[in-house]
């Protein structure tokens, strides 16, 4: 590459001088380079903005965790420019580090020769790409371009046709160890990769052709390598326009080779939290489902859930990105006390749930002291902020109170919160024997905290997009419910909506909820609004009547607001339910069942109550990649919906890999993690929430 091209860099660096060393670098090897200084992150997002760039260079010495933010702020304007990380010593662990961040590479300030082998290489590799995205005006052309750029590149291309091969490049064949082109040209893609892989790869072909799938997502897939072990690949799909048709052009993604952690807790990433490395919940769930089955080694099982007291405080000092390394380290606290056997999953939120082997419960409770004691000498360090953190722990050991599963993470739950209401920073036992003592005296507690949070407005409104796979042309949003204590921390639905539920509070939440969405309707561009309906609900006979009222006081648009029903408590309530589904249609609200499993014989209460959507239960989304039943399974149950003319909507829809194999079953929308976390829109005080809340709370007195 010679100095013909002038070069477009932008440095991040606190010492102009870094740019004119830079600069003479590069000079010295035959570029031309445009340099131009940004001192600190903020203006470097100026400089993006200003005009484009080819690479971007990172003085590192001098930034707390500089390359993820670089990556967030350069995704947002050119996210093809590459990023060379620079800092005074570069080991092969640093550089390993830099490059899982998001760098190309990382080299050390006085390697000149590097620097300029470096630089040389990735816009060798920039140019080749941007050539590949060119359009050119004849199809003709533009093929046998196309064609020529990818022999030229480095990178493994194949081009595929309806699921056939049209061309592959050399780098493509080496990567499959395949001798001769013509072994692959003509032939199904589906067959170079693992039938638990196919769905997938069916449904990203599927998207890209629709022009759904998202530029820069990445497909993990199994394929099949020289009759050996699968390998595992990451593929990114473009749609290319050609002369004879539509085409997909597969890139498989280079990937890091990283070691295996020795603790073996870093391994799959569809299983496991990206930040604390724990299984997700529906993973851990599954675990020890099967574990409970089992008679423990020694001991008895017992399950643990942590949370830290502080966290909200830690995010506000040192800010989001910087407080989920504070939340990595901690889980990383928690780890290095389990002992092999012990199992845990980020359950929601911060919280950590555990299932230990331990002698007793109260042993559990033990080490959960032992943790909180710990913890309180632990100093956690990011960038140039130090902090200190505290945490509380609900014990309970199993035992034959529990008839399933969800009422002894339930007990372990109202454990963790008596300690919370007792002040926290502490570790507290489920006592099962004096449980209805305790529950009466826990339900007491939260009672008071509800009247108050309802009298005193401190419920708040959280949307959640529902995205379209086959049409953007609706915008919707599932509408959630926060409560937030005196103290002025964000308490979550599972924390308060059980004791609502016990003490029969729920309507007064529903209604606050109702009233909430449709001030958000009133106040957004909203087309649909879904809001959940609670069990009390449905059985209080004046639902509807209340609905017709503050919806005509509003003078509210009905046909914007959905209102969902787990498919629980519609089939437990069927007359109810169908009751009231039919008084919300003659207002032009629409309905929803939500959390709508696998069961086909479940269809019947489709025809009894003809929902407008049914959202497929959330749960099932982590094995539906993989699990061929489960894909048959749902895609009866799209079939079904269908034939009656119901929209499917997929619940907790977490990446790529799954959106894939849901656009592939035919599921009209996706909600969840993938498409954007909850966000609050209802902060303040409003006129017809607080009008409505008066005459909840009114009621509520009396």
């Amino acid at each position: 590459m010679n100095g013909r091209h002038s070069i477009s860099i932008a440095v991040l660096s606190q010492d102009q001088d870094d740019v004119e060393r830079i600069n003479g670098a590069l000079r010295d090897a035959g570029h031309a380079a445009h340099c131009r200084w940004a001192a600190n992150p903020n203006s470097l997002a100026d400089t993006l903005a200003a005009e484009p760039v080819e690479l971007l260079i990172i003085n590192c010495d001098r930034y707390s965790d500089p390359i993820r933010a670089v990556v967030k702020q350069k995704d947002r304007y050119n996210p093809e420019v590459p990023i060379i990380a620079m800092q005074e010593q570069a080991s092969e662990d640093d550089i390993e580090a830099a490059m899982r961040a998001g760098a190309c590479d990382l080299v050390s300030l006085g390697s000149r020769s590097r620097l300029q082998s470096v630089v040389t290489r990735e816009l060798r590799a920039l140019r080749v790409e941007r050539a590949l995205n060119s359009t050119l005006q004849s199809a003709t052309e533009y093929k046998k371009q196309l064609k020529d750029h990818m022999a030229a590149s480095a990178s493994s291309y194949a081009l595929v046709q309806e699921g056939i091969f049209t061309e592959v490049n050399d780098a493509w064949l080496q990567q499959f160890k395949i001798a001769d082109r013509g072994e692959l040209i003509g032939l199904p893609i589906m067959d170079t990769f693992e039938p638990d892989s196919q769905a997938a790869l069916k449904g990203a072909l599927v998207a890209t052709i629709a022009g759904k799938w998202q530029k820069g997502e990445k497909l993990i897939v199994k394929a099949h390598i020289d009759s050996g072990e699968a390998e595992e690949m990451h593929l990114e799909f473009r749609r290319i326009d050609l002369d004879d048709g539509p085409m997909v052009q597969i890139r498989i993604a280079p990937q890091l080779k990283v070691a295996e952690e020795p603790t073996k807790l870093v391994h799959d990433a569809l299983k496991r939290d990206p930040t604390m490395l724990f299984f997700h919940r529906a993973q851990f769930l599954e675990r020890i489902t099967k574990r409970l089955k089992r008679k423990p080694a020694s001991g008895t099982h017992c399950l643990v859930y942590v949370k830290p007291d502080n966290f909200k405080e830690i995010r506000d000092k040192v800010g989001i990105v910087q407080s989920e390394e504070i939340l990595a380290q901690f889980a990383e606290f928690v780890r290095k006390r389990m002992h092999p056997r012990d199992v845990a999953g980020r359950f929601e939120g911060t919280s950590i749930m555990l299932l230990l082997e331990r002698g007793s419960a109260r042993d559990a409770q033990v080490w959960g002291q032992q943790l909180i004691n710990q913890l309180e000498k632990a100093t956690f360090e990011v960038g140039d902020t130090s902090t200190h953190m505290t945490c509380t722990v609900g014990a309970c050991g199993v035992n034959d109170m529990f008839a399933n599963l969800e009422e002894f993470i339930a007990a372990t739950v109202r454990a963790y919160q008596e300690g919370k209401a007792a002040g926290g920073n502490t570790s507290f036992l489920d006592d099962s024997s004096a449980q209805d003592t305790k529950q009466r005296e826990y339900d007491k507690i939260w009672v008071k905290h509800l009247k108050s949070a309802l009298m005193d407005n401190r419920f708040r409104l959280a949307q959640l997009p529902i995205a379209g796979l086959r049409s953007d042309s609706i915008q919707m949003f599932d509408l959630l419910v926060r409560m937030i204590d005196e103290q002025g921390n964000s308490v979550l639905p599972s924390e308060f909506i059980p004791a609502a539920e016990r003490n029969n509070m729920m309507k007064n939440i529903d209604r606050w909820m109702l009233a909430a969405a449709v001030s958000f309707c009133q106040k957004s561009e909203a087309d649909r609004a879904f809001v959940r309906l609670s069990r009390q609900s449905i059985m209080d006979s004046s639902t509807a009547a209340w609905m017709q009222q503050k919806l005509d006081e509003d003078g509210f648009d009905c046909s914007r607001l959905v209102v969902q029903i787990p498919e629980r408590d519609c089939a437990k309530h069927i007359k109810q339910t169908r009751a009231l589904v039919k008084r919300l249609r003659k207002l032009g609200i629409g309905f929803a069942i939500e959390h709508y499993g696998v069961d086909t014989e479940r269809f019947q209460i489709l025809d009894m109550l003809k929902p407008d959507y049914i959202k497929i239960d959330g749960e099932l989304m982590h094995t539906l990649m993989t699990d061929k039943t489960m894909q048959a399974s749902v895609s009866a149950i799209v079939k079904a919906a269908g034939e009656r003319h119901i929209k499917t909507v997929a619940e907790r829809v977490e990446n790529a890999n799954a959106m894939a194999v849901l656009f592939q079953l035919g599921i009209d929308f996706m909600q969840g993690h993938y498409v954007h976390e909850p966000e609050v829109v209802l902060e303040d005080s409003d006129s017809g929430v607080t009008n409505t809340l008066d005459e909840l709370t009114a009621a509520q007195a009396n």
